[in-house]
């Protein structure tokens, strides 16, 4: 969809992003909470500037009670737990601050690299702004497990289990370990090319080649929590489709 407008006699055309529907986004609902799989390129929250579209927004719509328990960068993907009521948000809530919600992320990551329940516990510190770096005198704890699923030549797709909920913890400890997340430039993370992974692939006269992902390859893939005192539910959010065309082209020409 595109959209113009006349500024100071110019012709502005820009290309309006697709909102998707909440209802199409929905893995589970009960009375009290839904997890929905987040689209990239749509924030968690209300960003400071407002005005864009985010999940709270359109979950406000759906249920004018909405809370979003937690936070996915706005790149990432995935699972996504809101709450439909202030009881289920403190409930949900709690279980965060006891760490007894359980997050699986698959990642694709530069180089192959054998993860065997690797332990990671290296401190970050939030140096604002949105930065965040290691630091092991004034950084909070934070401890994520990693374990390789499916090897490429240069790329590997891991699993990542994050204890703690630290800013960008999952992509900074994987830079640690020269294992930058495919195209999170911020980490070291370069974007992946067809032409870099495809023998004899040639490129058009005067065409620009674009990445395979315009993001980085994070993926919020699982997640386990109570819904109430008793019953604890385990919600899987499939791949969109960016992530599954790339590790497709990475099966089919990195193998």
């Amino acid at each position: 969809m595109q959209m113009a407008f006349l500024m100071s006699g110019i012709l502005v055309i820009f290309a309006a992003m697709k909102i998707p529907k909440f209802q199409d986004l929905i893995l589970f609902e009960n009375p009290d909470i839904i997890v929905v799989n987040k689209p990239p390129f749509i924030s968690s929250l209300d960003e400071r500037e407002g005005g864009e579209i985010n999940m709270l927004r359109l979950a406000k719509n759906y249920s004018p009670d909405a809370q979003v328990c937690h936070r996915l960068d706005k790149e990432t993907s995935g699972a996504l737990i809101i709450a439909k009521n202030p009881e289920a948000y403190r409930l949900v809530s709690i279980q965060f601050e006891k760490r007894r919600v359980k997050k699986i992320y698959h990642a694709i990551i530069e180089g192959t690299h054998v993860f065997e329940d690797l332990q990671i516990d290296l401190p970050i510190l939030n140096a604002g702004k949105g930065n965040v770096t290691i630091s092991r005198q004034e950084g909070k704890r934070a401890e994520t497990h990693f374990q390789s699923l499916k090897y490429f030549k240069h790329y590997t797709l891991v699993q990542c289990r994050p204890v703690t909920g630290r800013m960008h913890q999952i992509r900074i400890h994987l830079a640690t370990q020269r294992a930058s997340i495919a195209g999170d430039e911020m980490y070291k993370g370069k974007p992946v090319f067809l032409s870099a992974i495809k023998r004899g692939y040639r490129l058009g006269k005067e065409q620009e080649e674009l990445p395979i992902m315009k993001r980085f390859a994070l993926h919020a893939y699982e997640v386990t929590f109570k819904i109430n005192e008793v019953d604890e539910v385990t919600i899987h959010a499939p791949y969109p489709k960016d992530f599954e065309t790339l590790l497709k082209l990475l099966e089919k020409f990195d193998s």
